[in-house]
């Protein structure tokens, strides 16, 4: 399938539900991945969390108790967080951009939609491997850069200068 080593990622597998859980651990076991730890709600997951430390995160959206994106908000913003770098992959049936943007704004790396395949699960996890996002911190956000690709075709009003200095002679 890959030449990466999922036997060597620990991956813990947020979802409320027995059934999509089984899923997803059912689709990383056929990758190799061995290391993998379930949680049925946020807050379950936060222990795992402090207990495993796990490589990647992946995340239902719509839980009882705590939803995906509080968790996400709690990962990133908590001075208790275990890891607040970890990556997040959501996955959700809640497919919207809307609902992409807010996983976003609150510090999601990946965006899975449900139903899920197995190449979309690769995907991703591909994704937080090779294309790690630098992460940023304003006075309202700390997670993964925003910014998917940079692109010289923009010239608004708030591109960065990079092109070079003006020399006068």
């Amino acid at each position: 399938m890959s030449g990466y080593r999922f036997d060597r990622l620990k991956i813990l597998v947020v979802d409320d539900n027995a059934h999509m859980r089984k899923l997803v651990v059912t689709i990383l076991q056929a990758f190799g991945a061995i290391q993998i730890f379930e949680a049925e709600s946020g807050e379950r997951a936060l222990g795992l969390m402090r207990d495993t430390n796990p490589d990647v995160i992946i995340l239902d959206w719509m839980m009882e108790g705590m939803t995906g994106l509080e968790f996400v908000k709690q990962v990133r913003a908590s001075a208790q967080s275990p890891n607040p770098f970890v990556p997040i992959i959501m996955l959700t049936g809640h497919t919207h951009i809307d609902h992409v943007r807010q996983a976003r704004d609150c510090g999601v790396n990946e965006f899975l939609a449900k139903p899920v395949s197995v190449k979309a699960i690769m995907t991703r996890l591909v994704a937080v491997i090779e294309h790690p996002r630098p992460f940023v911190r304003t006075k309202a956000y700390f997670g993964p850069c925003r910014r998917r690709r940079a692109t010289d075709e923009y010239r608004g009003p708030e591109r960065r200068a990079s092109s070079p200095a003006t020399t006068v002679e």
